[in-house]
């Protein structure tokens, strides 16, 4: 039995005011700053929309993480608070002790609503905290800069949901005063008249991380680039599904694909870059990586066909010099040399920490080629050669040779070949239908599947059958029982009415 804690003498005390709204209301301009906090999460737990309002528009902090107090977007209480905003942004004075800079929409935990002390509260993070400490805002100087609303964006072919058409429609009336940030965009499917629209409302060097899951085309993708470009914080790119339409010259293909790379002379964040399907990448990868400002932690080349020129260049290349974590699944590696991806891991053994090789259809001589390179990467703790065929005998030396390595905690391989031998399967053997022929698994065609299909049906309705009477059965033994001990408790129970009926003719006599 868990025993809950008693609630805190603030939590009284916010109880104790939101009893009567309108004083709560009142209130507000003279509640100590340390009841700011729970009172607001008393009131948003409650549903006092009126004194939400009023608290967003006296808030004494820096930031209000409204989006996380809801596990999903509760479309009342953010029209409440942009509406709060609203009629505070229309207005010339503001309330003295407020400081609102930031409305974060973004539903991810934070320590906020939990963690102050005395009359020094703030929501941000720690590198907002530290700045705050030594730049206090008063409530003229805050008037004066915008107020930035962060929230996560995915976007897709559909229309826009009724939250985000409020939002919008409010920024862009109040553009002058209101930014509209996002740290994380998702795009799912093909482009609409709403993703350029958006893409124009958002401040972009807040965008921190980008993901296309969708099939562009190079022209469209080209289209876009320029806004990809004024992302200069971005520290995430994944791009998926980039087709190419089969009358694409040679020179239009080039041209195309220098639209995209040009922007990224601007990034000066960018760590992680990750290609998945990208059909455009063959032949270019050095037009790509080449146009990178830094070196890459992270770089994903996943179902992706590459040439000669393009895996040779994956281990000159000075922006995967200092790569974490480098994933090829898919990439068919069988008639490459192993030469590059040995100098590679050479280069990278003293940062490198997962190695994604699933499906590579890489060869024993390759394995064997980098077991040495392999060996010297000391701190890798992910490593993953599933779906290649490997032989018992090459999987016990690299066995050997990841068994010296100390921070190696995942590992996945294959089944050995030996284990997928034919002559593994000789004595398995199965009896068919309707004399039990023994034949052996080897030997099963379609024509053995014909032979035991119309058994197979007659046993399966049998089996069908047969459950549905037990379980039948079942139902009306457990019901019937349960009715038969409540009856029989009825039946030995005194009579209340009678009882009643006696008292009273007792009294009459």
């Amino acid at each position: 039995m868990s025993i809950q804690s008693p609630p805190t003498l603030l939590e009284l005390s916010g109880r104790s005011l939101l009893s009567d709204k309108s004083r709560a209301i009142l209130d507000l301009e003279d509640l100590p700053i340390e009841l700011f906090p729970p009172l607001f999460v008393e009131a948003f737990s409650r549903g006092h929309t009126e004194v939400l309002k009023k608290m967003v528009q006296a808030w004494p902090f820096t930031c209000l993480p409204l989006g996380a107090l809801m596990r999903q977007p509760q479309l009342d209480i953010l029209r409440v608070a942009l509406d709060g905003l609203d009629m505070l942004l229309a207005q010339q004075d503001r309330p003295r002790r407020w400081k609102l800079q930031v409305l974060d929409l973004r539903m991810v935990p934070r320590n906020f609503w939990r963690t102050w002390s005395g009359a020094v509260v703030d929501a941000c993070s720690p590198e907002d905290i530290k700045k705050n400490q030594t730049l206090k805002l008063g409530p003229t100087m805050a008037a004066k800069l915008p107020l930035k609303i962060f929230i996560d964006l995915c976007l897709t072919e559909g229309p826009l949901d009724e939250f985000l058409t409020l939002l919008f429609l409010l920024v862009t009336q109040r553009r002058d005063r209101l930014h509209l940030c996002c740290n994380r965009l998702k795009i799912f499917g093909k482009p609409t008249v709403h993703t350029r629209k958006v893409l124009r409302l958002l401040q972009l060097d807040s965008v921190q991380k980008v993901e296309v899951h969708c099939s562009w085309v190079p022209s469209t993708l080209a289209a876009y680039a320029p806004f990809l470009g004024q992302m200069r914080n971005l520290r995430k790119l994944l791009v998926s599904e980039v087709c190419m339409p089969a009358h694409t010259s040679p020179e239009e293909q080039d041209w195309l694909l220098s639209q995209l790379t040009s922007q990224f002379r601007r990034m000066d964040c960018l760590r992680k870059f990750c290609m998945d399907a990208v059909l455009l990448l063959e032949g270019h990868l050095e037009q790509v990586l080449g146009h990178l400002k830094t070196p890459l932690e992270s770089l994903s080349i996943t179902k992706c066909p590459l040439s000669d020129s393009d895996w040779n260049y994956l281990s000159r290349c000075p922006n995967t010099s200092q790569l974490r974590h480098l994933d090829l699944r898919y990439i068919k590696l069988t008639n490459f040399s192993p030469e590059p991806l040995k100098i590679l891991l050479e280069t990278v053994a003293a940062t490198l920490n997962r190695l994604d090789l699933e499906a590579c259809e890489i060869t024993e001589s390759q394995i064997q080629a980098i077991l040495p390179a392999l060996s010297r990467c000391s701190h890798l703790r992910t490593l993953c050669l599933f779906r290649n065929g490997i032989s018992m005998s090459v999987l016990r030396d690299l066995l050997c040779h990841t068994a010296r390595m100390s921070q190696l905690s995942v590992e996945l391989y294959p089944a050995p070949l030996e284990s997928y031998d034919a002559q593994g399967l000789d004595e398995i053997q199965c009896s068919l239908p309707p004399e039990n022929r023994r034949v052996a698994l080897q030997q099963l065609s379609e024509a053995s599947f014909s032979e035991c299909k119309f058994s197979l049906w007659l046993r399966e309705l049998f089996i069908i059958i047969f459950s549905g009477v037990a379980v039948s059965i079942a139902a009306i033994i457990s019901s019937f029982f349960p009715a038969t001990v409540v009856q029989c408790f009825q039946r030995c129970a005194p009579n209340k009415d009678a009882e009643d009926e006696d008292k009273d003719q007792d009294k009459d006599d």
